[in-house]
C-alpha cells in the first residue's frame, strides 16, 4: 500500500512540482501511466469494481481532460482511484501545485442530518445549524454527488469524511453541484425552527479548518457547537493518543484509544 501511494503522489505531485500547470497532453500521459501502472503492478485493487469499468473511467476522462479545468482533472482522478474503495488508497487535495479551497466551517453527520459542528467565528450565526441545501441543491442530493470522490471502504467512512469534501468549493463545481467555480458558496440551513441562507467565503489556499479526530474545538477564532461547561471522556485530552481515567464509583478504567 505504501507502495501505491507513493506512486499517486509520484504521478501527481512530484511530477508537476516544476511547473504551475500541465498541457492537456501531459495529463493525458499521467492518466495513461496512472492505467498501466495500476494493471501491471496493482491488480489486487480490483474488488469492488473490475478492470473493464475501471478502463471505461479511464477512456471516459482521457477524451474530456481537453476540455476540462485541472481542478476537473484533479477530481477525476481522485474519482478513479476512489473507485477501488481500498483502505488508504486516496488522492488527496491539500498539496501544491494542486491545493484546493475550504469552507470555514466542520461538518459532522448525526442520525437526524448533516450538521455545523464547528465554525469560524466570523459566521456565528451558522454554528449548530442543520444544513438543508448546498447552493439550492438538497443535502441528500449533494451527498450523493460527491460520493464518488470519496474514497470510502463502507458507509460509515463516507459518514465520517463527507462533510470535508462537501466543504471544498472545486468538488462541489468538479461534481455538478455548483454550476460556476466560486470560492464562495452559499448554503440554506436551518437552526431553532428557522431557515436562512448563509453565505460563506472559502479559506485562502493552504489554510484548513482546525480540527482533532474530526472535530473543531473552541479556540482562538474557532468555535464548537456543543455546550462548553462539561467535556465528554471521549473529547478529553485530544493531544493524547492514549487516554485513561479511573471511575472510582463504577470501579471502571476508562480507555480511548485514538489511533493504531
Amino acid at each position: 500500500m505504501q507502495k501505491l501511494i507513493l506512486l499517486l503522489i509520484s504521478c501527481f505531485v512530484l511530477q508537476t512540482a516544476a511547473q504551475s500547470s500541465l498541457t492537456a497532453t501531459q495529463w493525458q500521459d499521467d492518466l495513461r501511466f496512472l492505467q498501466k501502472t495500476i494493471h501491471n503492478d496493482y491488480s489486487f485493487l480490483f474488488k469492488k469494481t473490475t478492470k473493464e469499468a475501471f478502463d471505461a473511467d479511464v477512456e471516459t476522462l482521457y477524451s474530456n481532460i481537453p476540455n476540462l479545468e485541472e481542478h476537473e482533472i484533479v477530481i477525476g482522478l481522485a474519482r478513479l482511484v476512489s473507485s477501488f474503495k481500498y483502505g488508504h488508497t486516496v488522492l488527496g487535495f491539500r498539496y501544491q501545485p494542486h491545493a484546493f479551497h475550504q469552507l470555514p466551517f466542520n461538518l459532522y453527520q448525526f442520525n437526524d442530518g448533516v450538521f455545523i459542528q464547528g465554525v469560524h467565528k466570523y459566521y456565528q450565526q451558522a454554528l449548530g445549524a442543520k444544513v438543508i441545501a448546498v447552493a439550492g441543491v438538497p443535502i441528500e442530493n449533494a451527498l450523493k454527488a460527491i460520493y464518488p470522490v470519496v474514497p470510502v471502504e463502507n458507509d460509515q467512512f463516507f459518514k465520517a469524511y463527507a462533510g470535508m469534501y462537501l466543504s471544498c468549493p472545486e468538488v462541489l463545481h468538479a461534481q455538478g453541484v455548483i454550476k460556476e467555480l466560486s470560492t464562495t458558496v452559499e448554503f440554506t440551513l436551518e437552526k431553532e425552527g428557522k431557515t436562512f441562507k448563509q453565505t460563506f467565503n472559502a479559506l485562502p489556499i493552504g489554510e484548513r479548518v482546525p480540527t482533532k479526530y474530526s472535530l473543531v474545538q473552541q479556540e482562538g477564532d474557532w468555535l464548537d457547537a456543543r455546550e462548553q461547561n462539561y467535556t465528554p471522556r471521549y473529547l478529553k485530552q485530544l493531544d493524547k493518543i492514549y487516554y485513561y481515567e479511573y471511575l472510582p464509583e463504577q470501579k471502571t478504567v476508562y480507555i480511548r484509544h485514538s489511533q493504531i
